[in-house]
C-alpha cells in the first residue's frame, strides 16, 4: 500500500523529465495516486514526457493567466477523474529583465508578470480546483526561501515572498473547508526554469558547500518526497507551513 492510495492529484508545471513536477507525479503514482498533469506552451513535449511516468498521465493545457483556461479547468480535469484530493503548484516565471541584478531597472509590466504567474497563480489555480475538492484536500506549492535577498534572484524573490503570503491567506480561508495549503522551499535544482536565471551558478556553487546535510543540485528526489508526504494524510493538522528541503542551508545561512 502507498501513502496516496486512491488519491487523485493534479500536478502542474511539467515541461521535461527534469521538472520537479515530473518527479512529484512519478512518486505520487508509485504511492498509489491517479495523476493528471497540466502544461503550457510546448504541449507535444509535455505529452511525450507524460509517457515516461510509470503510468501515462492525461495532460491538460493550462495558462494560469487565462481566465478561460481557469474557468474551464474543473470541467477538463473532471473528464479524467471524479474529483481531486491534491493539487501541486509548480509554476513560476519572471522575464529576463526581472532577474540577474537588474532589480532597480525592471519595468512594472515585467514585475506584474512575475507576480501574476509566480504568486497570484497559487490562488487562481486553487480557486479553479475547489469545485473538485468537495471533501477537502491538500495544495502544495514549490517555493524558494524568501526571507532574504538572494544574488541575481531579484523580482522572482519578491514574487516568492508573495507566494508565501498567498499560501498563508489560502490556509486561513480554506481551512474550514478542509483544504490544507503548504509550501516546500527547496534548495537550488538544475531544472529548465533554473537555467533561465542569469548567474544561477552562484547558488549551485554555494549550496553543496554550506548546507549541513550537503545538497545535490541534480537530485529532485528529496523535494518530491516532501511534496508527496504533504499531499498524503500524514499531515492532517498542518497548513500555512513552509517545509524547507534544502539540506539545512536556511538554518545556517551563507
Amino acid at each position: 500500500m502507498g501513502i496516496l492510495d486512491d488519491k487523485r492529484i493534479l500536478v502542474t508545471g511539467v515541461l521535461t523529465d527534469a521538472s520537479i513536477g515530473f518527479h512529484i507525479a512519478r512518486l505520487a503514482q508509485q504511492e498509489g495516486a491517479t495523476v493528471v498533469l497540466t502544461g503550457f506552451g510546448r504541449m507535444s513535449l509535455v505529452e511525450r514526457i507524460a509517457k515516461r511516468l510509470p503510468d501515462t498521465a492525461p495532460v491538460i493545457e493550462l495558462d494560469v493567466t487565462s481566465t478561460e483556461h481557469l474557468d474551464g479547468l474543473a470541467d477538463r480535469v473532471g473528464e479524467h477523474v471524479d474529483g481531486l484530493d491534491g493539487v501541486v503548484h509548480s509554476i513560476g516565471f519572471a522575464p529576463q529583465t526581472a532577474l540577474g541584478g537588474n532589480f532597480m531597472n525592471t519595468p512594472w509590466d515585467d514585475v506584474a508578470t512575475a507576480m501574476q504567474i509566480s504568486a497570484y497563480s497559487l490562488k487562481s489555480l486553487t480557486a479553479a480546483c475547489l469545485p473538485l475538492m468537495k471533501n477537502g484536500g491538500s495544495v502544495v506549492g514549490l517555493d524558494f526561501d524568501a526571507t532574504q535577498a538572494w544574488p541575481v534572484y531579484d523580482w522572482m524573490g519578491v514574487a516568492k515572498a508573495g507566494l508565501e503570503s498567498t499560501a498563508r491567506y489560502l490556509a486561513k480561508y480554506l481551512g474550514p473547508d478542509g483544504v490544507r495549503v503548504n509550501l516546500v522551499a527547496a534548495g537550488p535544482l538544475k531544472t529548465m526554469a533554473a537555467k533561465s536565471i542569469p548567474g544561477f551558478q552562484e547558488f549551485t556553487d554555494l549550496w553543496p558547500e554550506k548546507a549541513p546535510l550537503g545538497w545535490d543540485v541534480a537530485d529532485p528526489e528529496p523535494t518530491a518526497k516532501a511534496c508527496v508526504a504533504l499531499l498524503s494524510d500524514w499531515f492532517p493538522a498542518t497548513t500555512g507551513e513552509i517545509v524547507h528541503v534544502d539540506g539545512g542551508f536556511h538554518a545556517v545561512g551563507g
